[in-house]
């Protein structure tokens, strides 16, 4: 059997309604939202006295951004909050977008930090963007002409 699609990439926070916000601003729609708990969830994630509430936002085209607020346990922070793109590990998701600056300005508005932008050849204008959290989140507009 082989891979059909990838569903969703998860992202653990610890300001849920904050990163939520971003995500919905940034263009994601809310799913739904959930409290999980129990042995069940526990034994499937490797933790004990697993109580979590889960986000599942999607893009316009399905795919998603899961973001889980954990009560118990702590959730537990490697690294400062403002890692750079180079740290190993999971450091970005990227989107394409229509309308960059206007995307931009929104986003500053609600607190996000523009990392940097720039010009891919003729073909693409890119953006990294810091949200809540520390979430870098990519942005690439594809160019006419």
């Amino acid at each position: 059997m082989t891979i059909k699609r990838m569903d969703n990439v998860l992202i653990v926070v610890d300001d849920l309604e904050a990163v939520k916000a971003f995500f919905i601003e940034l263009g994601l729609a809310l799913e739904g939202e959930t409290t999980v708990e129990g042995p069940e969830v526990g034994r499937l994630i490797g933790l004990e006295n697993v109580r979590a509430t889960l986000a599942m936002l999607r893009t316009p085209d399905g795919h998603g951004i899961e973001l889980d607020k954990f009560h118990t346990p702590d959730a537990v922070r490697f690294g400062p909050v403002d890692t750079p793109v180079n740290a190993l590990g999971l450091r970005r998701v990227m989107f394409a977008v229509d309308g960059i600056d206007a995307l931009l300005a929104r986003l500053r508005e609600h607190g996000a930090e523009v990392i940097g932008e720039m010009r891919y050849g003729a073909s693409y204008r890119l953006a990294y963007v810091r949200g809540p959290e520390g979430i870098i989140v990519g942005l690439a507009e594809a160019q006419q002409g």
